[in-house]
């Protein structure tokens, strides 16, 4: 049986977790935007990031993101979508 203590344990995690991953977006707007995407462009440039993940890195889904691959993905990105650089 789950207890009052651990319901509010549950809950209190799933809100950081969703503050965690506003955070990220918002980090990854801030990255794209000293890329020079522009700032009318972002959610387009938002949601053609994540797609391009999975272009860039097919031969290995499982992979880990460190920097140096999200700069890759961006890269990628300046090529095949230079409609949302300035």
């Amino acid at each position: 049986m789950v207890t009052k203590e651990q319901n509010q344990e549950l809950f209190d995690s799933q809100i950081e977790a969703q503050e965690l991953a506003m955070q990220l977006a918002d980090m990854l707007g801030a990255a794209l935007y000293f890329a020079g995407v522009r700032k009318d462009k972002m959610q387009e440039a938002v949601d053609a990031y994540l797609n391009a993940i999975d272009e860039v890195f097919e031969d290995d889904p499982e992979g880990e993101m460190g920097f140096e691959e999200i700069i890759k993905v961006i890269k990628h990105l300046q090529k095949t979508k230079k409609h949302l650089f300035r």
